[in-house]
């Protein structure tokens, strides 16, 4: 399923929608958590991109994986690289779903209108922080693993 989309490697299509939905994810979280005046804009973006996010990691990583058992990637040097840059794909998918998580409780926790919570601010404090800390570590995540993987591609393996 994850190896081939109309006849082409299935990888360089996914990890681009786990490019693009993982920053705009964070990104949301963050103004979520620290920015009450964005809650009310920000709150049903946030869940969409906390349902698609991880999917979309889910199927890039799928797909990478499929696609470095290929034949044509089986040299020591090459493994070595792709290993690196499948580790840093699996951190961020953990990374995302934990983000994913958070934000959902936060978007249910954290309402918009009043800019309170409906438990105690200590858990709308920790919520945020949480939120905070995994949006900055899925931003460094899927940088690091783009870039694993460009340079593998760029350098000519």
């Amino acid at each position: 399923m994850f190896e081939r989309v109309l006849g082409l490697p299935a990888h360089p299509f996914f990890i681009h929608a786990a490019v693009v939905l993982v920053p705009l994810l964070a990104i949301a979280g963050i103004l979520y958590a620290v920015w009450p005046a964005a809650r009310h804009h920000a709150r049903w973006t946030m869940v969409v991109l906390a349902v698609a996010t991880p999917g979309a990691v889910f199927a890039a990583k799928e797909s990478g994986e499929a696609f470095g058992e290929s034949p044509n990637f089986q040299s020591g040097q090459l493994q070595a690289k792709i290993s690196e840059h499948e580790d840093f794909g699996s951190t961020l998918f953990l990374i995302v779903v934990g983000l994913a998580l958070v934000t959902l409780v936060m978007a249910y926790v954290v309402r918009p209108a009043a800019a309170v919570s409906i438990g105690p601010a200590a858990a709308h404090w920790a919520l945020s922080g949480l939120t905070v800390v995994l949006a900055v570590a899925a931003l460094y995540f899927v940088f690091k693993a783009g870039d694993t993987g460009a340079k593998m591609v760029w350098d000519g393996f």
